[in-house]
């Protein structure tokens, strides 16, 4: 009998690892998705951090991903813009929402040749890669790719609205 209970138990563990596994590999995959619903408020978060980042001397190209420090210093990074713009849009800051994945989007698409190297670069500094932050703090990216970014996200997203307005 113990036999068939442990069976029945590695069985069970199994059933559930792959429902929990699959739930996850869903959900990343929704939020990798390029033709996510779009609000007013993901357009009003790029538009915001766009703002804030208004000209190279409050830009901080030295990303770290702790923004109090940056707020303080009156300089941001790409990060902390769009996470102090989200904050002041939702109230609450939301990591993986549209506005900010459209970022990365336009990031990949404007770094597709350079990936492997911001992936090695990240892992040198025993850290996951961060594509906000990773391509921040490239020592080839310059304040006009940032806004450039912001731009091809914020046109996406306007685009996106205006469709489902139709």
């Amino acid at each position: 009998m113990t036999t068939m209970r442990r069976r029945l138990t590695l069985a069970t563990v199994a059933v559930l690892t792959v429902v929990v596994v699959g739930g996850w590999v869903r959900q990343q995959m929704a939020i990798e998705s390029r033709d996510q619903a779009v609000t007013a408020n993901d357009l009003r978060i790029l538009q915001e951090a766009d703002a804030l980042l208004k000209d190279a001397s409050v830009w901080n190209r030295h990303d770290d991903r702790a923004c109090d420090d940056d707020e303080a210093g009156g300089k941001r990074s790409l990060f902390c813009a769009l996470q102090k713009a989200d904050r002041e849009i939702l109230v609450e800051y939301e990591h993986r929402n549209v506005a900010l994945q459209e970022v990365r989007f336009a990031i990949q698409d404007a770094t597709r040749d350079r990936q492997t190297e911001m992936v090695i670069r990240a892992l040198r500094q025993f850290s996951l890669p961060h594509r906000l932050m990773d391509f921040n703090n490239l020592p080839e990216t310059r304040f006009e790719d940032v806004k450039q970014v912001l731009r091809v996200a914020t046109e996406r997203v306007g685009a996106r609205l205006n469709r489902s307005k139709q």
